[in-house]
């Protein structure tokens, strides 16, 4: 329901949310997964955000100041080895598949406004040798938070659709495809709406971003009739500029993007996909 006694909308939740956003690059993922992710702390929500993404942008979207001092899960070889069993970056051997990592969210989440958020890093992909020990604490870590029934969880995935052969959100409640005006972005939609099928994903929903005309807007639904569209975000040229200055999207925003946000968010509880 909606309570607008206390002067804005206060969406009430029944159920968590567990939420997976990708896109292709520069259509403006992480900025919508740091505004949903705080919209629903300002919610008095539990909330993770996890920065599965290579090129992590999260923490600094958030307005934490110094982004560079988080470490990211990849780079905590003790942790890793202590967890897996295996050396990061040695070849060979025997590792867990299902390494402990519950306590893992309390001991390295950075709260943000609300938001504990997670860095993953980027996995190289080099080797098995290389790559597998930090895969394994990561997809553990996605899957305990998935099932955990106390906390939402948002995910900032990987530009573009590699991450799709990994496993990573193949038990998520909905992926949400990112989406700008432009051919480049709707192809790259439609390719992960595609290999999300091949998985098994149940709901897969899309957000158009950056709209500055209704023709934006039916662009989009034109080109993507297959989509069940969870919102339209409209171009905010404050958030470009708080990107420029370093500053968290999520107090830059004006209340038509947030609006946007809250109605996207309201919209999710029940869907079941295109």
């Amino acid at each position: 329901g909606v309570d607008s006694s206390a002067g804005q909308a206060l969406i009430v939740w029944e159920d968590i949310m567990k939420l997976a956003i990708t896109g292709k690059g520069g259509v403006g993922k992480t900025t919508l997964s740091a505004l949903i992710s705080a919209a629903l702390a300002q919610q008095g929500r539990q909330v993770y955000a996890i920065d599965a993404d290579p090129d992590a942008n999260l923490a600094a979207t958030l307005g934490c100041p110094d982004p560079n001092a988080i470490k990211p899960l990849v780079d905590m070889k003790e942790l890793i080895e202590e967890r897996t069993g295996v050396t990061p970056g040695t070849t060979g051997g025997m590792f867990r598949l299902n390494p402990f990592v519950e306590d893992i969210p309390d001991a390295h989440a950075v709260n943000l406004h609300g938001v504990r958020l997670l860095v993953a890093g980027a996995v190289k992909r080099g080797g098995a040798g290389c790559y597998c020990p930090e895969n394994a604490l990561l997809r553990a870590l996605v899957s305990h938070l998935l099932l955990d029934t106390d906390t939402d969880l948002v995910l900032d995935m990987e530009a573009g659709v590699e991450h799709f052969g990994r496993g990573t959100v193949d038990h998520v409640d909905h992926l949400m495809v990112v989406v700008a005006p432009g051919s480049k972005s709707v192809e790259t939609a439609k390719r992960i709406a595609c290999l999300a099928v091949d998985i098994g994903l149940k709901s897969v929903i899309a957000v158009g971003n950056r709209i500055q005309s209704e023709q934006d807007g039916q662009f989009l639904r034109d080109a993507l009739p297959y989509f069940h569209f969870a919102g339209f975000v409209p171009e905010d040229d404050t958030v470009r500029r708080a990107d420029m200055d370093g500053l968290s999207v999520t107090e830059q925003t004006d209340d038509r993007v947030k609006q946007a946000i809250d109605d996207i968010i309201n919209g999710l509880k029940g869907n079941t996909g295109p």
